[in-house]
């Protein structure tokens, strides 16, 4: 039942992914599923911290992206995410020193102070002043929509303003992300069929794509000058990044990954796998098996990321994957939280934040993990 399960929880769109990580943990940890000839079903899926170390790091070599992962994710082209080998290398070298470097991240926290203080700040203090109810997720989504332009292009699009302009790039966004997801169990033949009828999620995905391309076409041409900024600010923040690194552990933006072997294997956890075989990280389960967490797995603990001497407990990347593990682990990882810092801090400081009961918080299938329903809040002033 516990396959049974898995497979029903990532096809449901009403599913939290709480069925998958039942069903997973059964099994205790990995699963294979094979379906009828016709579908090209050969699946290993997995939530083990030993299989994703034995693939994401130990044995990286046999398990590359392959052109499967650029087949689903042609919104990247031939991108770092996509790419293997030499051209893999050579970006993730020019693209590591480059994200090392203090001036771009003395540049990003500055460009996240302004936005937290020009934006984020005044849309928060506007709606304390009203008694409005606000979605914090689009406010979220805004920051980070804004940020990521001002970062790629030197263009602020100011979606983070009082008037809230409708931003179809978001909107376009989500599509392209949701039409991933699908491409991921769906069978090629379906989503070949779709794209050449241009329909259904395909369809959509299409239109998706013509519009990222002419905002970040039209954003790249109106660039304007890049300024720098102090990145000491925000270094001793210790709590906080043990808080962001909890919500990262129970809530992975990325809430499943896969690879697939180049030749005959066999992960630590003794399943063979082959050429055709696609093993699938549920990275969402991962952050929530007792074998893994403990007992409290599912309890929001920040101070289990605290050792004795009350600094950062490390944990290994293959156990706490929300960024990836290995030679491919994500360059971006100390940048986002250098981002999500100063927008933590200052909501926390200086507001009371209220969910509303009447928007319960629901996860909704994606590529990336999102909320069905946004996230609904009523906010106060702390100080007043």
């Amino acid at each position: 039942m516990g396959v049974q399960r898995v497979l029903l929880a990532l096809l449901s769109f009403s599913s939290t992914f709480i069925g998958s990580t039942t069903g997973v943990e059964s099994c205790k940890g990995t699963f294979i599923l094979e379906g009828p000839w016709f579908a090209k079903v050969n699946l290993v899926a997995t939530s083990d911290p030993p299989n994703a170390h034995y693939v994401m790091s130990s044995n990286f070599d046999n398990f590359p992206k392959g052109p499967e992962y650029k087949q689903m994710l042609d919104i990247l082209g031939d991108g770092i995410f996509n790419s293997d080998l030499d051209l893999w290398k050579n970006q993730r070298i020019a693209a590591q020193g480059f994200m090392r470097h203090h001036l771009f991240h003395q540049f990003l926290l500055r460009t996240s102070r302004d936005k937290v203080e020009m934006g984020l700040m005044s849309i928060i203090d506007h709606a304390t002043k009203h008694g409005l109810v606000i979605n914090l997720k689009d406010i979220f989504q805004r920051f980070t929509f804004d940020s990521v332009c001002i970062l790629v292009t030197g263009y602020d699009p100011s979606s983070l303003s009082l008037e809230l302009p409708q931003v179809f790039f978001s909107k376009s966004v989500h599509d392209s992300e949701q039409g991933i997801f699908y491409r991921h169990v769906r069978p090629r033949s379906f989503t070949k069929l779709q794209k050449w009828l241009n329909i259904g999620q395909e369809g959509k995905y299409k239109k998706a794509l013509k519009v990222v391309d002419d905002v970040l076409a039209k954003y790249i041409y109106e660039t304007k000058r890049r300024r720098l900024f102090n990145v000491d600010e925000v270094k001793n923040l210790v709590y906080l990044h043990e808080v962001l690194c909890e919500a990262l552990r129970l809530y992975p933006p990325v809430p499943f990954n896969h690879k697939k072997p180049v030749k005959p294997d066999i992960l630590s956890s003794g399943h063979p796998v082959h050429p055709k075989t696609k093993i699938l990280f549920i990275v969402y389960s991962m952050g929530r098996i007792e074998s893994i967490w403990g007992e409290d797995c599912y309890e929001f603990k920040p101070e289990r990321w605290i050792n004795e001497r009350g600094e950062i407990k490390h944990e290994p990347s293959y156990k706490f994957l929300s960024f990836g593990a290995g030679p491919r682990i994500c360059l971006g990882k100390e940048t986002s939280f250098i981002q999500m810092k100063p927008v933590a801090s200052a909501l926390i400081y200086n507001y009371r934040i209220h969910v509303m009961e009447e928007t319960p918080v629901v996860s909704i299938v994606s590529a990336v993990l999102h909320t069905e329903n946004g996230l609904m809040t009523r906010i106060s002033k702390r100080w007043e």
